[in-house]
């Protein structure tokens, strides 16, 4: 944990106070603009994929390059080639892709019982969207000529000790945030599959299975954000790339509650330190994965007791 909290120090230490002010305040205001009028809502809503792809597009591409500007205002002997623009504008459209990708039910077999259909339309979705990311981040790896591991995938600088410590850190604050209203709103994530216990006796198994499907997409999250956005990045920006990262990081929470929204950047900033300097993200994965799995305990236990009362 010592090396943790040395990582943040010496980050904190670097950091150019005026980019931070001017990047925190951009993404509080992107914050206050969609909680305002509901942009990523309205984004969901458009009738075809290539309207809610292009606008996810252009919010992500906000969220991400116009930190970058930023950087390069306050650090003018940063210099950008051609491949960094590249990746820039490719890295938005990756995520877009992920986000509006769909239609996996045409896969289940027509003759399936139509709550089967459904349960194996939802939990197939977030394994297909990891394919997606990975597939992505292959090609870019590939003709990036990238010789490292899989962006952050190796078990080296990893020790699992001080991130077992975040998560402890982490159960209070769980535990509280299972008592507000917005977040049993929203957790468990399970109660979408909740309709299967009327179909099956061992619905906690499908359940589970289920879990494991969630959990599934947390690895597609750290790939590309810890993973792609910070190991590829920091070779243009050095440790200057993390500040995009959480920005962008905090813009997919858009339809979050905005709790988890807000502390999204600041966890997007913190997991970024600990892979730029470990260049491993089985940490932030350990971490990404605890706190997601405790937020659907939290969620269930918080609503189980708020239906008794």
């Amino acid at each position: 944990m010592q090396s943790i909290f040395q990582y943040i120090i010496d980050y904190v230490r670097s950091l150019d106070k005026w980019l931070f002010a001017i990047t925190a305040l951009f993404v509080a205001c992107l914050i206050f603009i969609n909680y305002r009028f509901g942009i990523e809502g309205r984004i969901q809503l458009l009738p075809s994929r290539w309207q809610r792809f292009s606008c996810f597009y252009l919010l992500y591409a906000t969220a991400f390059i116009i930190p970058y500007l930023f950087l390069a205002f306050t650090r003018s002997e940063l210099k950008f080639p051609g491949p960094f623009l590249a990746l820039l504008l490719l890295a938005p459209a990756i995520f877009a892709a992920k986000v509006t990708a769909g239609g996996w039910i045409s896969l289940v077999p027509e003759n399936t019982l139509p709550h089967w259909k459904k349960y194996f339309k939802i939990i197939t979705d977030l394994p297909i969207r990891l394919l997606i990311i990975v597939i992505s981040l292959l090609l870019v790896k590939h003709f990036w000529k990238y010789d490292g591991a899989f962006w952050g995938l190796t078990t080296k600088n990893f020790d699992f000790r001080p991130y077992l410590i975040m998560l402890l850190i982490m159960l209070p604050l769980i535990t509280f945030a299972s008592t507000q209203h917005d977040f049993l709103q929203t957790y468990p994530k399970m109660k979408q599959v909740a309709f299967i216990s009327a179909h099956s006796s061992s619905s906690w198994f499908y359940k589970l299975l289920f879990e494991l499907s969630y959990g599934i997409d947390f690895i597609s999250i750290e790939l590309f954000f810890r993973g792609f956005l910070v190991i590829a990045f920091v070779r243009y920006a050095g440790a200057g790339a993390i500040l995009p990262m959480a920005a962008f990081y905090c813009s997919i929470h858009f339809g979050k509650p905005l709790l988890e929204c807000i502390s999204s950047f600041f966890g997007g900033i913190l997991l970024g330190i600990i892979t730029y300097n470990t260049q491993t993200i089985l940490g932030g994965l350990m971490v990404h994965l605890g706190i997601a799995w405790m937020m659907e305990v939290g969620g269930y236990w918080g609503n189980f007791f708020r239906q008794r009362n």
